[in-house]
């Protein structure tokens, strides 16, 4: 969907509206983003970073990296991430989602809606829904992968909710040592801390994740942030 114009021209009209009408800001938003067709200021932002944002993304990846997909609810690091697992689908790389948020039946909706409801690149993305889902789960099944395949895990925080699993440092130090080895790209849904204040900063950035539980960030490549349509990819030093 084509909007009327630049999404920073779009919040222009939202602040003159909070100054013309005294409406707070994300009413104002919302009525912008209903004209423009969607229901929600956030489904307008996600829809504006997800399209060619993850073919940039793509192309800025290097084989066997660790990437970080950040950013608030609603900000789009999920539409991100499914949008680049079609770019690697369009390019007959291996494309699987490891989901412990979703049903199938709702991941493969979330697909159609990020390809414009086409199948015929969406059925080419694997979507893992097993509750089992783990770092030797997702090494397990990535072991006959080739190299070059993207795989996305959704998300971060929830992989050591298991007693039974590793701690999340563990996990990642394992996934990181097996993506180099084997060249696999693996992204991962990270949320950040409501802490974040735009007001402050227009990005989040790596001081914003929220993790509950100690994990060396070195162990991450790239990681890209977003909020309110806007995102920018970094190397982690």
């Amino acid at each position: 969907m084509k909007l009327s114009a630049p999404i920073y021209q779009l919040k222009k009209r939202a602040k003159r509206m909070v100054r013309n009408d005294g409406v707070p800001l994300h009413q104002a938003l919302d009525t912008i983003a209903r004209e423009e067709g969607f229901t929600r200021w956030s489904l307008l932002s996600a829809h504006t970073t997800a399209g060619p944002l993850s073919q940039t993304l793509l192309s800025q990846l290097n084989q066997g990296d660790m990437l970080l997909l950040a950013g608030r609810r609603g900000q789009g690091k999920t539409a991100l991430g499914l949008q680049l697992l079609l770019d690697a689908a369009r390019l007959d790389r291996k494309a699987v989602f490891f989901t412990l948020e979703f049903t199938e039946t709702e991941a493969r909706a979330h697909l159609r809606n990020s390809n414009g409801g086409l199948d015929e690149i969406c059925d080419k993305v694997e979507i893992v829904t097993s509750e089992e889902i783990s770092a030797d789960y997702i090494i397990r099944h990535l072991a006959t992968a080739p190299a070059g395949s993207v795989a996305v895990i959704d998300y971060l925080q929830i992989l050591d909710q298991r007693r039974s699993t590793p701690p999340l440092s563990e996990q990642i130090s394992r996934l990181g040592a097996f993506a180099k080895q084997t060249r696999t790209i693996l992204g991962f849904i990270s949320q950040i801390d409501r802490s974040f204040d735009p007001e402050s900063k227009p990005l989040p950035d790596i001081s914003d994740l929220r993790l509950p539980n100690l994990l060396d960030l070195g162990l991450f490549d790239k990681a890209c942030f977003l909020h309110d349509g806007a995102a920018q990819l970094q190397n982690i030093v």
